[in-house]
């Protein structure tokens, strides 16, 4: 057997959540399905299933521009998909993949995954990104599927007092969901808001004399961009969601304090909508280091 690092992208918009499910489109069964297609294997075949283990499952509506899988592949099957080129498997693989994915998934490349990778378990961090378009920035209709328009002025001082309260090892369970015999602790890194500034698409250096300058697409959206060691079910949309409703004064940041201080799920905290969600990078040790990582995060965490 070979395991393989798939490094991929997709708008999440069209698909029910990265997870397969019966009779839903899904990132991971649309991926499995193709390669079943490519590599020439019956769907129902138990000696080679062709399932991907995944850095981040993201839910209905979100997307990915940096996506992390494996893949474990027996070697006489994967040779299967070089046939008259003269590539090494994985090229060969990425290739026909390719061709037969739809558009709003890309694979950005394949490789021989190091020993001791697990494209879960092993990741150091992940990074999230979500973009808001409030009512002091410009909207650009073309950017709707991947970026949330909310109908008030928000304020990204309040916005990022309540985001600070985040950074650091604490129980999520007020803004997440746990897997089954899992918990909502988990150790956010960095958490902040900033407002994109203004800037033209080409810098002044290089612009070649023309009286209009085309801004840069994501001028004025409000960002979030938060990473953690793993997040929970929900966690990301769930602080989004609340930091929005500080930032236009449904709430005070007294309120927030508390539901980081108590972590119990109920409505008032739960997730915003998903489009403006991104998983933009997942992080890795080196390549000596990913088995020791992978045994150490599947521990159950607690708090100190």
């Amino acid at each position: 057997m070979t395991r393989l690092r798939i490094d991929l992208a997709y708008d999440g918009g069209g698909f029910f959540g990265w997870a397969r499910q019966p009779d839903l489109r899904t990132v991971q069964g649309t991926i499995e399905n193709a390669l079943h297609k490519v590599l020439r294997v019956p769907a129902d075949d138990t000696d080679e299933p062709l399932r991907l283990t995944v850095a981040g499952r993201t839910d209905t509506g979100v997307h990915a521009s940096h996506q992390v899988a494996h893949l474990d592949v027996s070697d006489d099957v994967l040779a299967r998909c070089v046939g008259h080129m003269d590539v090494p498997a994985c090229v060969a693989l990425a290739r026909r993949l390719k061709a037969v994915l739809p558009a709003d998934i890309a694979i950005h490349g394949i490789a021989v995954a190091p020993n001791g990778f697990d494209a879960r378990f092993s990741a150091l961090e992940r990074t999230y990104v979500y973009r808001v378009a409030d009512q002091l920035s410009e909207v650009d209709p073309r950017l709707r599927g991947c970026v949330l328009r909310v109908n008030e002025s928000l304020d990204v001082d309040l916005m990022n007092q309540a985001a600070a309260m985040t950074i650091g090892l604490h129980d999520f369970g007020s803004f997440a969901t746990p897997n089954p015999g899992g918990t909502t602790i988990r150790e956010v890194k960095t958490a902040y808001w900033r407002r994109v500034p203004s800037a033209a698409l080409v810098p002044e250096d290089l612009a070649m004399g023309e009286v209009y300058r085309t801004p840069t697409l994501e001028s004025g959206l409000l960002v979030f961009t938060i990473v953690a060691d793993a997040f929970a079910r929900n966690m990301v949309r769930s602080l989004v969601g609340s930091c929005v409703k500080v930032g236009s004064g449904r709430k005070s940041l007294d309120w927030f304090a508390g539901k980081m201080a108590v972590p119990v799920r109920e409505g008032s905290s739960g997730p915003i909508a998903p489009q403006g969600l991104t998983l933009e990078h997942i992080a890795y040790p080196a390549d000596d280091q990913l088995a020791s990582r992978a045994e150490a995060i599947r521990a159950v965490r607690t708090l100190p």
